[in-house]
């Protein structure tokens, strides 16, 4: 079967590597992987964080948030352990007008790390390789504790626990009860509650 697989599909397509993956309960690294790996490097050999870069080009022409792909694929394997890491912006990226969102990189996370950015002052062209955001590497502290779902992230990520939805439903305004007393008399008033 895994001949037929490798025929049809490549030696190095994704059914063949699940399945070495089933036969031998092992990751095995393609070269499409090994690139993603290889982006991920510090800047200066005492720096405390990995820099990450744009896979593609980009030209932001508003000034809602975008994400820009990176290529690279969770989950983050430092030295042998499985790490989670906080997405910063580089400094150098804001002195460009590029903001960065900040994110959190779970352990648990295996699909690919995508970049949250907006700019003030469109249009931005951001190219495919350059530097825009360090991952600060993060040791998990609360394996421990039980979790929210009970499940692992999986390739979720933005909005995988499920979508926040504040709304007010206008049959029941948000209102607050005032009572205003002065000497003997006092008046107890409803106020509606705006933003």
């Amino acid at each position: 079967q895994l001949r037929s697989t490798v025929s049809q599909f490549g030696v190095k397509s994704e059914p063949v590597r699940q399945m070495l993956d089933y036969l031998f309960n092992t990751q095995v690294l393609c070269p499409n992987d090994l690139r993603g790996i290889v982006r991920l490097q510090p800047t200066t050999i005492r720096s405390l964080s990995l820099d990450l870069s744009a896979a593609v080009d980009v030209t932001l022409m508003t000034n809602r948030p975008e994400r820009i792909p990176t290529g690279v694929k969770g989950p983050l394997i430092l030295n042998g352990q499985t790490c989670g890491a906080l997405l910063l912006g580089r400094s150098s990226t804001t002195m460009l007008g590029l903001c960065v969102l900040t994110g959190v990189i779970d352990a648990d996370y295996t699909g690919e790390i995508q970049i949250m950015v907006y700019t003030l002052y469109p249009p931005i062209k951001i190219t495919k390789g350059q530097r825009i955001t360090q991952l600060i590497p993060l040791s998990q502290m609360t394996s421990g504790i039980q979790s929210f779902t009970g499940q692992a992230w999986d390739e979720k990520g933005f909005d995988s626990t499920g979508v926040t939805l504040l709304t007010v439903d206008l049959q029941n305004r948000p209102k607050q009860k005032v009572e205003i007393t002065y000497g003997h008399q006092s008046i107890t008033l409803y106020g509606l509650l705006d933003t």
